[in-house]
């Protein structure tokens, strides 16, 4: 069994994915949720949106233009920094698994819908007619940073007293919903 796509697919997507937006906020979030809600649910988004990718050869971006799903994201991003700034201040880690699941699905599906790694998984899939195997290095690698980033983000949890959580989170959150109408307003790709 030829393992050169397993390999190259997980050693391109660690590469691309190794301190993206996408792990900042998997930092972020389980910094205030449960790590195996936040777990399951980003990795449940990897899997479909670069399954996705790599079974329909990355038709979800010429589908929809780039420029609605940053556009359709920001807004997101934005609104979902105020919400967590106006959450309860006391709001305890214990929160529904369902939700915390959803939340982090939602959010990682996000940031990564028309992201490098989809066409990068497109074409990988392509050059080596081997989609299962291009599969495994990316939910491999996925599974590997996610957990990684988890890690970071408890750990800091730890440091940062919980009272600078919220405004951290809401921070981050508005943050990346900037960049994403940066980009869409002014055609600066931030990141």
């Amino acid at each position: 069994m030829d393992l050169t796509p397993l390999v190259t697919s997980f050693i391109l997507f660690t590469a691309m994915e190794l301190g993206d937006k996408t792990q900042i906020a998997v930092v972020t979030m389980s910094m205030r949720d449960r790590p195996w809600s936040v777990f399951i649910g980003a990795i449940a988004a990897f899997a479909l949106i670069d399954g996705a990718s790599i079974a329909l050869g990355g038709a979800l971006t010429y589908i929809i233009p780039s420029l609605w799903i940053n556009l359709g994201s920001g807004i997101l991003f934005i609104l979902l920094g105020l919400l967590c700034l106006i959450r309860e201040e006391n709001r305890d880690l214990q929160t529904d698994n369902k939700c915390t699941v959803a939340y982090a699905f939602s959010v990682i599906l996000l940031m990564e819908l028309g992201d490098k790694t989809q066409l990068v998984s497109m074409i990988l899939s392509a050059r080596y007619s081997n989609p299962f195997m291009v599969f495994i290095g990316v939910i491999s690698s996925s599974i590997i940073l996610t957990g990684g980033a988890i890690f970071i983000g408890r750990n800091m949890f730890r440091l940062i007293p919980k009272r600078y959580l919220r405004y951290i989170t809401s921070l981050a959150f508005i943050l990346f919903g900037l960049m994403f109408l940066i980009n869409v307003l002014f055609g600066a790709n931030i990141f």
